[in-house]
C-alpha cells in the first residue's frame, strides 16, 4: 500500500505540474506572438497609411498645373524666353519645397522642352535621359497620376540617388489637348524614418514592396529594386493585411504585413521567431528547474504521508471529490465498524440526505416557477374590456347596424383566446392573428387611425411562443403613442433571426416619451414598481425570463416626438 501511494501520489503532483508548465509555455508562447503580431500589424497598417498620405499628397501636387493658367499658357508656347523660364522656374520651386524629401520637380512643355527644379546638393539631374520612359509611362496612363517605385537616377555626373517618381501628363483646360507633363522625384530616404520605428518595435526587418514584386524600400540598399516574384514572402501575402510564417535560410520567422488599396504597395515586416521567443524559452528553462524540485519534494511527501493512509479512506475521499463536482449516485461500501467505517456510514447518509434536500428544493421551484407564470398570465389589464364594452354600448345606442354585431365577435374571439386557452404555448401565428383581431376592434373605435404593418416571415408563423406576448405591447403603442397625437399613426410589426435568437420588433410612429420618462420604464420593467406605467411591458418581460430564461429579455427604446420601439429577444 505504502509504494502505490506514493507512485500514485508522485504522478498526481507531477503530471499536473508538467501539463501546467507546458500550457504555460503554449500560452505564453501564443499571447507572444499574437500581442506581436498585432503591434507589427498596427504598426504596418501606420506606416503604410503614413505612405498613402504622402503619395496622395504628391498626386495633388501633380495637378496644380491645371489650375495655374501663367503655366497653362507657357507649356503650350514654343520656344523659351526670360518670362517662360522665370514662371515656371518659380512654379517648380513652390512645389519643391512643399516637402522635405522632395529631390527635384520637373515640367516637359508640348515641345519637349525640360524645365526642373531640384534641392541643393544635387547640381545635375541629367531628365533628357529619362524623358523617354517619361512620356511611355503617362501615355500608357493617360490623365491618371502615374506611380513610379524607388529608382536610381543619375546626379552630379556619375553619382546615383534612389528616388521613387509620381507622373502625370498635363492637358489644356480649355481644348483638353496635352500640352505637357510633370514629374516629381522624391528621395526614398523618406521610408527609412517612416520604417524603421517598425523595425526598432518588432526587432525584424521591414520591407515595402510595389505592386509589380519589386522592393521600394529595404534597409539594406543593395536590395532596392529586386524583384520578389516567386518569393515565399510575396507569396504568403494574399489579403490585404495578416500574417503567416515562413522560414528564411533554415530560420522559422512570422511575416506581418499591409496592403495599401491605394497603391497596391506592401509593407511587409519578418520577425525571427528565435529572437521573439528566446525570453519565453528562458522561462521554460527555469520551469522545469522548479517542477524537478517540486517533485522532490514531492516524493519525500509523498512517503511519509502514506504511513497515515488507507484503501477504505482513499475510496472515502474518491467519493467526496465526486460529490463536490455534483455527482450523487455515489456509496461507500462499509467493511469495517471502525472509525473510518463510521465515516463511510455517516458520509452515505449526508449524500442521501443531500439528494432529497435538492430533490425538495427542485420541486418547490418548480412549483414557484408555475405559481409565477400563472399569476403573471391572470394580470390582465381589464382597460380593454372597459373601453370595448363602452364601444358597444355607444354604438348600440346611436347606430343600429352591424358593427356591433362584428365587434362583439371580435371580443369573443379575444376573450377566448385570452381566458379559454389552457395551454400557454401558442404559435407566432396565431398571436399575429390575436393582434390583428384587437387591432380590428381599434380600428371601429378609431377609424382611420390606427394602421399595422406585419413583416413577419413566414417561416417564422409555426415558432411555439408563450401567449399573450405581442397584444400588450401593441396596446401600449396605441393608447400611450398613437391616441395622444392628432394624426394617425402605425404600427410596425416585424422579425428576424440573429444567430440562436429570434427578435421581434413592435415600432410605433406616435409621440414617444422623453428620456427621463423612459429611463423610468426601463428602471420599472427590472424593480417590481408597476403603479407608474402599468403591468402590460413588465408582464411579459417577467413571462418572458421565467420561460425562456434571463437571455431572453424586452428592450424599449423610445425619442420624443418620433416613437417608440420595443425589442424582443427569445
Amino acid at each position: 500500500m505504502q509504494k502505490k501511494l506514493v507512485v500514485v501520489f508522485v504522478f498526481l503532483i507531477t503530471l499536473p505540474i508538467i501539463y501546467v508548465s507546458y500550457s504555460s509555455y503554449r500560452t505564453n508562447s501564443n499571447a507572444k506572438l499574437a500581442s506581436t503580431t498585432e503591434s507589427a500589424g498596427q504598426l504596418a497598417d501606420n506606416a503604410m497609411d503614413k505612405v498613402d498620405r504622402y503619395i496622395a499628397d504628391l498626386k495633388r501636387y501633380t495637378i496644380l498645373p491645371l489650375y495655374n493658367k501663367d503655366v497653362q499658357r507657357l507649356l503650350d508656347q514654343e520656344g523659351t524666353d526670360w518670362d517662360k523660364n522665370s514662371t515656371v522656374t518659380m512654379f517648380l520651386s513652390y512645389l519643391t519645397h512643399m516637402k522635405e524629401e522632395i529631390a527635384a520637380v520637373y515640367m516637359v512643355d508640348r515641345y519637349g522642352m525640360i524645365f526642373y527644379n531640384h534641392k541643393s546638393g544635387l547640381n545635375e539631374p541629367y531628365p533628357y535621359e529619362r524623358l523617354a520612359d517619361w512620356k511611355e509611362q503617362t501615355a500608357e496612363a493617360g490623365v491618371a497620376p502615374v506611380l513610379v517605385g524607388t529608382h536610381p537616377i543619375r546626379v552630379n555626373g556619375s553619382d546615383e540617388l534612389q528616388v521613387f517618381s509620381i507622373m502625370r501628363s498635363i492637358q489644356s483646360i480649355s481644348t483638353l489637348e496635352y500640352i505637357g507633363m510633370i514629374v516629381i522625384d522624391v528621395d526614398a530616404r523618406l521610408f527609412e524614418g517612416i520604417v524603421q520605428p517598425l523595425n526598432h518595435v518588432t526587432h525584424g526587418n521591414a520591407v515595402i514592396v510595389d505592386e509589380t514584386g519589386r522592393i521600394v524600400y529595404d534597409s539594406d540598399p543593395a536590395r532596392l529594386g529586386q524583384d520578389l516574384t516567386g518569393s515565399a514572402l510575396l507569396a504568403g501575402a494574399t489579403g490585404s493585411s495578416g500574417s503567416f510564417r515562413l522560414k528564411i535560410g533554415g530560420e522559422s520567422y512570422i511575416a506581418v504585413y499591409s496592403v495599401s488599396s491605394q497603391t497596391g504597395w506592401k509593407t511587409m515586416v519578418t520577425i525571427p521567431l528565435k529572437e521573439l521567443l528566446a525570453p519565453i524559452k528562458q522561462s521554460r528553462n527555469s520551469m522545469l528547474v522548479m517542477t524537478l524540485s517540486i517533485l522532490g519534494v514531492a516524493l519525500a511527501a509523498a512517503m511519509l504521508i502514506s504511513y497515515a493512509l488507507t484503501k477504505p479512506l482513499k475510496q472515502t475521499v474518491q467519493l467526496m471529490k465526486q460529490v463536490q463536482r455534483g455527482k450523487l449516485d455515489v456509496w461507500v461500501h462499509v467493511k469495517y465498524n471502525d472509525e473510518i467505517g463510521m465515516l463511510g456510514s455517516h458520509f452515505n447518509r449526508m449524500v442521501s440526505r443531500v439528494r432529497e434536500l435538492l430533490d425538495e428544493v427542485a420541486e418547490t421551484e418548480k412549483s414557484k416557477q408555475k405559481a409565477d407564470l400563472l399569476a403573471l398570465q391572470n394580470q390582465i389589464n381589464p382597460h380593454f374590456i372597459y373601453n370595448t364594452l363602452e364601444s358597444i354600448r355607444m354604438l348600440a345606442e346611436l347606430n343600429d347596424d352591424d358593427r356591433v354585431a362584428e365587434l362583439t365577435y371580435l371580443l369573443g374571439m379575444l376573450l377566448r383566446y385570452s381566458i379559454t386557452r389552457s395551454d400557454e404555448i401558442v404559435t407566432v401565428q396565431q398571436e399575429l392573428m390575436h393582434v390583428e383581431n384587437y387591432l380590428q376592434l381599434l380600428q371601429i373605435r378609431f377609424p382611420g387611425k390606427i394602421s399595422c404593418l406585419i413583416l413577419v416571415p413566414e417561416s417564422f408563423y409555426s415558432l411555439p411562443i408563450i401567449k399573450l406576448v405581442f397584444q400588450p405591447i401593441v396596446e401600449n403603442a396605441v393608447f400611450h403613442g398613437l391616441e395622444k397625437q392628432a394624426g394617425p399613426g402605425m404600427i410596425t410589426i416585424s422579425a428576424w433571426r440573429e444567430q440562436d435568437e429570434i427578435i421581434f420588433s413592435i415600432q410605433d410612429d406616435g409621440v414617444g416619451m422623453s428620456e427621463e420618462r423612459l429611463a423610468d420604464l426601463i428602471l420599472s420593467l427590472t424593480d417590481g414598481k408597476t403603479d407608474k406605467f402599468g403591468i402590460g411591458l413588465r408582464n411579459v418581460n417577467e413571462r418572458l425570463r421565467l420561460h425562456y430564461g434571463d437571455n431572453s429579455r424586452l428592450s424599449v427604446y423610445s425619442k420624443l416626438g418620433e416613437g417608440t420601439t420595443i425589442i424582443l429577444r427569445i
